[in-house]
């Protein structure tokens, strides 16, 4: 991972910018206004208070135009993704203006129009989003880090610079980050740790057989965590080298239908960067096998666990038979170490599908139990002509320099924000390799199968078509230039390799520092494919340069079109609860809430995300009409019901962040995100829910039996954070 050398520079610049503006937090509020798209808290009692809202912020007037008022909506810009970014991280937002009180320009001298601008702290670049007046204007998308919205008068709406009267102003979200008041004036406890270019004096301590996870150089001592442990028995799978099997690559399993196969769950060993593991893998494969089958089959698998956790296997996204979903408690009795359980699986949708366990996956599916499912469609042109297919399982896992660093035993610890790893994978390796020819034209499977890291993956600037997704193809294929996929999420993409030489697969996100109240790139190379001078031995180019319009797909979907616009018949708020906190852990996380970012890409906060166990975290799902929360809810269906689902990420809890929700054993629609209508369905199993949003989904209910929903990051599942829902 890498952070920009100048970037404590940069923030100081930025941060001198904002206090500059901060003023206009103190001015005369302004009316609420109606809104539309992205949600917008009403307007707070205290006179002079900002919105705190996560997708909109207040224009403030400035004494030239005191009547005046007005609101900046950051609606959601349009994307196949849960949230739209850049290739470089940084995220897309549709502006909306709703303005009211401008008196005519022409009232303040020489002017004919308001013109709105967007620019950053720096107030470099500036950018014209164009002419506005009262009421509501749509101005464009910007895509900054932290930026503000200027409203001038100008003599012309075609003028190409800010040369007029300043009369409203107002700044992102974001932009409230500033760098906390301890991180300056602290002694030198919170000075950057480390000794020459090392990052880890000062941070690294063992308590009770833990060790803390690598810290960033740039992260300084937090103060009064110093000497703090997860309360919980460090766990590492144990250490019998002479006996265990090294850990194979995964191989291919091509069943028909009626076949069986054996799979066994157990303890393998390997290198990764230097470090000999002890592992997880399936029939000591590491990932497991991928098996490939044709839609509508059913095979049996006959699985057994030689590990020491009880556990059970659940088939991500396939609608099967409820007793072989695999969730244990709840379809099934756990599987305990040395027994054995048979699954029959029946194959009733074309594409991509995993399996994992589906207790304590923060450990057991992090050391590698999980492989992937290759449906392969009935109809011959299901999908475009390629000249291969690739499937490839994303992971990181977290290093230090002993090794792998301790999970929980009797909770898992990383329960804030998940455990994200330093290492990233990919089929299990950290320095992946791909083979093209000139011209070639390949199509990706992706499946995401780490704790909790959402991916923003591009492939060396190729364009990228994007295909399908969870369980099917989209209603249209778009081209797109990075793909977001977050835990348990699979996207179908197509690339094509025009050029010889090496193009890159990287994650690109903007992390954010806290501390620093700052945002900076982390770029990461994924895997690289080398593309010979040797041509493609048939061209699809043709193919691959056609979006294609899925009729199918569009057929299928007629039939639930009605339901679209009607009224939501459930409503979940995704919140999170906190007792036993360390004081200063409260005190840093009351800090931080000023601004969350929509998805936490990356583990910035190691130490304090670390110590956090069940015991001090609670995520929750809580039914809005009852108040139910988790595996309290009651909900009972009928097959062949349609419901209306709405999803709310509670913004004002005390850490908001990211949820991929999954459900078990059915289909669902992503109608709407922040009340932007989705324009282009497929049907999913998994969606991301950035902080501070809404989504209504729509869930078709065909498979009868007792499901699961919940978080897909595996410490807020361990933590609680799920529910079952029937289906009669």
């Amino acid at each position: 991972m890498t952070s920009p050398p100048d970037n404590a520079k940069q923030g100081g610049r930025a941060r001198r910018a904002c206090v500059l503006l901060g003023f206009v937090a103190l001015l005369a509020a302004a009316p609420a206004l109606a809104r539309q798209q992205a949600p917008c808290p009403e307007r707070p009692d205290a006179p002079g208070a900002e919105r705190a809202g996560l997708y909109c912020f207040d224009l403030i007037p400035t004494p030239t135009v005191p009547a005046a008022s007005g609101l900046i909506e950051m609606g959601r810009a349009a994307s196949p993704f849960g949230v739209a970014v850049t290739p470089d991280g940084h995220h897309r937002y549709e502006l909306a203006a709703l303005i009211e009180g401008l008196p005519d320009p022409a009232t303040l001298g020489p002017y004919a129009a308001y013109v709105a601008w967007a620019t950053t702290p720096l107030f470099d670049p500036v950018v014209k989003l164009g002419a506005v007046s009262n009421g509501q204007t749509v101005l464009g998308e910007v895509d900054f880090n932290q930026f503000l919205v200027l409203v001038t008068a100008e003599a012309s709406p075609d003028v190409a610079a800010r040369t007029g009267k300043l009369v409203l102003r107002g700044r992102s979200p974001s932009s409230r980050m500033e760098a906390h008041d301890l991180f300056t004036t602290a002694p030198t406890a919170m000075l950057p740790a480390g000794g020459e270019g090392d990052g880890h004096a000062g941070h690294t301590h063992a308590a009770d057989g833990w060790t803390m996870p690598p810290m960033p150089p740039w992260m300084p001592m937090l103060p009064g965590l110093a000497g703090l442990a997860p309360q919980a028995t460090p766990f590492l799978p144990r250490r019998d080298a002479a006996r265990l099997p090294e850990a194979r690559p995964r191989r291919l399993v091509r069943l028909a239908d009626g076949d069986t196969l054996a799979l066994d769950a157990g303890l393998v060993q390997r290198t990764i960067r230097g470090r000999r593991l002890v592992l997880y893998g399936f029939n000591g494969q590491y990932p497991g096998p991928l098996i490939n089958v044709p839609e509508q089959a059913t095979i049996t698998v006959h699985f057994t666990n030689r590990t020491a956790w009880p556990t059970a296997v659940h088939w991500h996204g396939v609608r099967l038979d409820n007793r072989f979903d695999g969730v244990p408690g709840v379809t099934q009795p756990p599987v305990a170490p040395g027994e054995s359980f048979a699954y029959r699986i029946f194959f009733r949708d074309a594409g991509i599908y995993w399996y994992h366990p589906h207790h304590r996956e923060d450990v057991q599916q992090d050391l590698g139990l999980y492989g992937n499912l290759l449906v392969r469609p009935a109809t011959p042109d299901y999908f475009s002509p390629v000249n291969r297919e690739e499937v490839l399982m994303l992971d990181d896992l977290l290093l230090g320099e002993a090794g792998l660093v301790p999970y929980g035993t009797e909770s898992a610890n990383f329960m804030l924000m998940g455990r994200f790893g330093n290492v990233f994978l990919v089929n299990g390796e950290p320095d992946y390799r791909l083979r093209a020819r000139r011209g070639e034209v390949v199509r990706f499977f992706l499946t995401n199968v780490s704790n909790t890291r959402t991916f923003n993956l591009s492939l060396g600037g190729l364009p990228l078509k994007v295909v399908g997704s969870d369980v099917g193809k989209f209603e249209r294929e778009v081209w797109v230039e990075n793909v977001v996929i977050a835990p348990a999420e699979r996207y179908i993409v197509e690339a094509r390799f025009e050029a010889p030489g090496a193009a890159a697969l990287t994650n690109r996100v903007q992390a954010v520092n806290h501390r620093a109240g700052v945002f900076f790139p982390e770029v990461d190379t994924l895997a690289l494919v080398h593309v010979a001078e040797e041509p493609a031995t048939e061209d699809y180019g043709a193919a691959f340069h056609r979006l294609r319009r899925n009729a199918d797909v569009a057929a299928d979907l007629n039939a639930y079109r009605a339901a679209f616009d009607r009224a939501v018949d459930h409503e979940l708020v995704l919140t999170l609860e906190t007792r036993h906190l360390p004081l200063a852990l409260q005190q840093l996380m009351r800090l931080d809430a000023v601004y969350f970012n929509p998805v936490e890409w990356s583990g910035t906060m190691p130490e304090m995300n670390w110590i956090t166990t069940g015991r001090e975290i609670r995520w929750i799902l809580r039914d809005v009409r009852t108040g139910k929360e988790n595996m309290d809810i009651d909900w009972r269906f009928r097959t062949g019901e349609v419901v209306k689902l709405r999803l709310r990420n509670d913004a004002d809890a005390l850490h908001a962040m990211q949820h991929p929700v999954h459900v078990h054993g059915q289909r669902f629609l992503v109608l709407a995100q922040n009340g932007v209508a989705n324009d282009n369905l497929v049907w999913k199993d998994t969606m991301l829910l950035p902080a501070g949003s809404t989504a209504d989904l729509l869930l078709d209910l065909t498979n009868p039996g007792r499901w699961m929903l919940h978080c897909h990051i595996a410490e807020h599942l361990t933590s609680g954070m799920k529910m079952v829902f029937s289906v009669e």
